[in-house]
């Protein structure tokens, strides 16, 4: 059984249990087949700087090391700010008590989402009563992470007609400018992309 989310509102804890809403299953994929001139099928390789050494998959690897050359463990590296000083890392939220605070329609839509979950009761657990407060305008919000790690995303508590769900993301930077006045963009080079290239995954 997943682990349970506690969301708590005015008091009362809720566990929920939350699954991620697959994009595939809503949008669909693409997947590209390639095949040589017999009908085989064929596969990526990838050639090596020497110009005639090819590798299969699962021929290379990343490893991370030190100024010395050394392998490091993930274990082993800790996160610092651009003063070299360590950053206090976030709990997991299936760890602690969430606690819901109220939302506007402004923070949510000026967040630029990464996740959606559907809310399900967590075992035999009745939500009916966080579910009761959600409307079209009545959402809440709390910090989210999902293993833990250097900082928070938001996340927000929507739904209506009986269903919930949880909307993760970051908020957007938006640069506000005068009428007549030139956005300042930080690259002005653009990537081509052909009509081969465009899959569901770019929208």
């Amino acid at each position: 059984m997943a682990r349970a989310l506690i969301l708590s509102l005015d008091g009362v804890d809720y566990p929920v249990s939350i699954v991620k809403v697959d994009r595939e299953k809503l949008y669909g994929r693409v997947e590209i087949e390639a095949f040589d001139e017999k009908g085989r099928d064929a596969s990526l390789r990838i050639l090596l700087a020497d110009g005639k050494t090819l590798l299969d998959k699962g021929g290379t690897a990343l490893a991370t090391l030190n100024d010395k050359g050394d392998s490091v463990q993930r274990s082993e590296l800790v996160p610092v700010d651009e003063d070299g000083k360590e950053i206090e890392q976030v709990p997991s939220s299936f760890t602690q008590k969430n606690v819901l605070e109220p939302a506007t329609i402004e923070d949510y839509f000026a967040q630029v989402v990464k996740t959606v979950y559907i809310i399900q009761p967590h075992e035999t657990t009745d939500i009916s009563g966080l579910k009761s407060q959600l409307t079209a305008t009545n959402m809440f919000t709390f910090p989210f992470s999902w293993r833990g790690g250097v900082e928070f995303d938001n996340a927000f508590v929507i739904g209506a007609d009986k269903q919930a769900f949880i909307v993760v993301g970051k908020r957007a930077e938006f640069e506000f400018i005068k009428l007549n006045q030139a956005a300042v963009m930080e690259s002005t080079e653009e990537e081509e992309i052909s009509a081969d290239d465009l899959d569901f995954d770019l929208m």
